[in-house]
């Protein structure tokens, strides 16, 4: 029976885990004013009939903190860049040169970045539901194995452990939060 614990225990884990991951990745999505090559992450060229990531078919580099600049390996492929970057509604506006092509990311007014603040903390929610639902999972799970003969105070342990887990996650999810926060609010 304690093998079945744990392993409950795990998964418990691992889906809190993926929920911090995913908030992570999403929160690299939110502008914060400063240029990222990773606000790029998302846009799909068309490479050759096949849609591709941008950083496959060019370099994306940070030449200031308000620029971005993507030098694509075949200068062909400029045209198919900015439309695909045009297209992933990230609201940039490129300019090429005929051999780079510069994106001027414009400075975040004080409503917008409330805005950005709003989508951060939905974002923020969006992970404790998960972590939230992992912690249903688990203590479902932990009752099935309780009437399959687990003892009660085992079952009280663990979900007890499970408890701990959504708080401690819980915290990395505030933190990050609260991190982001205070870099869309720096000016």
């Amino acid at each position: 029976m304690q093998e079945e614990v744990e392993f409950v225990l795990d998964i418990c884990n691992e889906k809190m885990s993926a929920a911090v991951e995913h908030l992570e990745k999403e929160l690299v999505h939110i502008r914060a004013g400063k240029a990222s090559p990773s606000m790029l992450d998302g846009v799909l060229v068309e490479y050759y009939g096949s849609m591709t990531p941008l950083a496959q078919v060019s370099n994306v580099s940070t030449p200031d903190a308000r620029t971005l600049a993507v030098q694509p390996w075949e200068k062909n492929l400029i045209p198919a860049i900015e439309k695909a970057i045009m297209n992933a509604n990230l609201g940039l506006n490129p300019d090429n040169n005929g051999e780079t092509i510069r994106i001027n990311i414009p400075v975040l007014t004080e409503e917008r970045r409330r805005g950005l603040v709003k989508q951060v903390h939905q974002e923020g929610e969006h992970a404790k539901v998960s972590i939230r639902g992992a912690r249903k999972d688990a203590n479902v799970s932990l009752k099935k194995l309780e009437k399959e003969g687990l003892s009660e105070d085992l079952e009280k342990d663990a979900e007890a452990s499970v408890q701990k887990l959504t708080d401690d996650f819980g915290k990395k999810v505030d933190s990050l939060v609260e991190a982001k926060e205070k870099d869309i609010m720096t000016i």
